[in-house]
C-alpha cells in the first residue's frame, strides 16, 4: 500500500527555519515531501545566465545538503509549469495536503488558484499561510475598510497594529525529522533547466548592529557601505521577515523599520490595485505624451547619458545587479522627466537586471518617481543630476569607481540640457493633466 504524504511547496521562502507553511506541514499527521518547481513560464523570459536563478539553485543545493546530512531526506526539484508538476505528483503519490506560503503577485494568485482547483478534483487539500510579510492584504486598512494610499498614515496604523501582536517564531527547523525519509529525490542541475552559472553573485545581507543603528546617517551616500543588501534575501525568503523585524524593533531605528514597512505598503497596494502593473495608479498620468526615444533609452541603459551620477548608477546595475537606492531615484527621475521615456520601460529594465527585483516595490517606486503612483513625488519635483552629486557624492568616490573617465575629453557630452529638459517635462506633464 502506498504511504500517504503531504507536500510542502517552497517558492519565496528558501529556508528551513522560521518558515510558517513548512512548520504547519511538519506538524501535520503525514510525512512531508519538500519540493521546488522551476516554473517554465517564468524561466523562459529570463537571460540564461540570470544571477537570481543561480542564487535560487545555490540556496536549494545548500538546503538539500543539510537535509541529507542531518535528516536523511531531500528536496525534490522539478522543471515545468506548476500545474503540470502537480498532475505528475498526484499520479505518483497518495497526497493528503499540499502546504505552501501565500504569494500576492497577480501571476502567483492565478497560478495558485489553478493548482488548488486541480488538487480539489483529486480530493487533495491546499493550505497556504502568511509568511513573507508581517501584515497582509486587508490587515492594515483605514477604519472604513478601504486601503491606504498614503504611506505615513499606513505606517502609523501598521506600527499600532504591531503593538497588539506578538511576532512569533515558527520553529520549523525543530521538526525536520517529519520529512519523507528519502535522500534521493530528483535534484536538477542548472544545465537541466537550460541555465548556466552567472558571473554575478548576490551578496550576503548585513543587518549588523552598526548597519541598523547608523542607517539614517549613511543610507543616502552610495560610496559608503551603509545599506543592508537585504532586498534579494527578503525577495527569495532566505531570511525571515519576522527575524528582521525583530532586529529593527530591538535597535529602535525607525528609519530601518520604515524601509521594511514600505515594502509591505507597496505589496498591499499591488494586491488592492493589480491594474498598476501596466497602468498608472493616477489614470490622468496615462495621458502623458512620452517621447520614448530609443537611442536615448539605450544611452540610459548603458550608462552613457553624460551625467556622471546617473551613469554610475546604471553601470553599477549592469555589472553587479545592484544599485544604491538614492541613485535609483535619480536614474528613474532622469529617464521619466529628463528624457520623457515611459516609466514602464525603466520598470522592465530594472526587472531584468535587479537582483532584488520585486514586482510591487519596483512598480511602486517607478510610479513614485514618475509622479503617477500612490503617495508619489509631485510631477514638478525634478532631480538636478548635477547638484545631486554635491549632496550625495561630493568627493566623487562613487562616480570615480563606475565612471573613471568622467573628467576626460572622451566622456560623453550630456544627451540633454537640464534646464531645457526640466521645462519640457513641466510643459508635457501639465498638458496631459489639464485634460482631466
Amino acid at each position: 500500500m502506498t504511504e500517504t504524504i503531504n507536500i510542502f511547496w517552497s517558492r519565496r521562502d528558501l529556508r528551513l527555519d522560521d518558515n510558517v507553511g513548512l512548520y504547519h506541514a511538519l506538524k501535520s499527521e503525514h510525512p512531508v515531501l519538500p519540493i521546488f518547481i522551476f516554473d517554465r513560464d517564468i524561466l523562459e523570459l529570463l537571460p540564461k545566465d540570470d544571477a537570481r536563478v543561480t542564487f535560487i539553485h545555490d540556496t536549494l543545493s545548500a538546503m538539500n545538503k543539510s537535509l541529507k546530512e542531518k535528516h536523511g531526506s531531500s528536496i525534490a526539484l522539478f522543471y515545468d509549469t506548476p500545474l503540470a508538476i502537480f498532475k505528475q505528483l498526484a499520479s505518483n503519490y497518495d497526497i493528503n495536503t499540499v502546504f505552501t506560503n501565500h504569494d500576492y503577485e497577480p501571476y502567483a494568485i492565478k497560478r495558485d488558484k489553478d493548482v488548488k482547483t486541480f488538487l480539489e478534483t483529486k480530493n487533495i487539500q491546499f493550505k497556504s499561510y502568511k509568511d513573507q510579510v508581517i501584515f497582509e492584504t486587508n490587515e492594515v486598512v483605514k477604519d472604513d475598510g478601504t486601503p491606504y494610499k498614503v504611506f505615513t498614515p499606513y505606517s502609523k496604523k501598521w506600527i499600532a497594529a504591531l503593538e497588539n501582536n506578538t511576532i512569533r517564531n515558527y520553529k520549523s527547523e525543530e521538526h525536520l525529522s517529519q520529512l519523507v525519509n528519502d535522500s534521493n529525490q530528483p535534484f536538477l542541475t542548472l544545465k537541466d533547466i537550460s541555465f548556466e552559472t552567472s558571473n554575478q553573485s548576490i551578496e550576503p545581507y548585513n543587518t549588523s548592529e552598526s548597519i541598523i543603528n547608523n542607517y539614517e546617517a549613511t543610507r543616502n551616500f552610495p560610496a559608503k557601505k551603509g545599506t543592508s543588501k537585504l532586498g534579494p534575501h527578503l525577495r527569495f525568503g532566505t531570511v525571515s521577515i519576522r527575524n528582521m523585524m525583530q532586529k529593527a524593533l530591538e535597535s529602535d531605528n525607525i528609519t530601518f523599520l520604515k524601509e521594511l514597512i514600505w515594502r509591505e505598503f507597496f505589496m498591499q497596494i499591488l494586491w488592492h490595485f493589480p491594474h498598476t502593473v501596466t497602468k498608472s495608479f493616477k489614470p490622468q498620468y496615462d495621458a502623458i505624451q512620452w517621447r520614448n526615444n530609443e537611442e536615448e533609452f539605450k544611452a540610459w541603459c548603458q550608462g552613457n547619458t553624460g551625467y556622471p551620477l546617473v551613469d554610475a548608477g546604471m553601470r553599477e546595475l549592469n555589472e553587479t545587479g545592484f544599485m544604491h537606492n538614492r541613485v535609483r531615484m535619480l536614474v528613474g527621475s532622469f529617464l521619466c522627466k529628463h528624457l520623457l521615456i515611459d516609466w514602464r520601460w525603466g520598470e522592465a529594465y530594472f526587472a531584468e537586471k535587479l537582483h532584488d527585483y520585486e514586482i510591487s516595490s519596483n512598480i511602486g517606486n517607478w510610479q513614485w518617481v514618475a509622479g503617477c503612483g500612490v503617495d508619489a513625488a509631485p510631477y514638478f519635483r525634478i532631480f538636478n543630476p548635477t547638484t545631486q552629486i554635491q549632496k550625495f557624492d561630493k568627493d566623487h568616490k562613487y562616480i570615480k569607481k563606475w565612471v573613471p573617465e568622467y573628467q576626460e575629453l572622451t566622456y560623453q557630452q550630456p544627451i540633454v540640457d537640464h534646464k531645457f529638459a526640466r521645462e519640457r517635462c513641466l510643459k508635457t506633464y501639465k498638458e496631459a493633466l489639464e485634460k482631466f
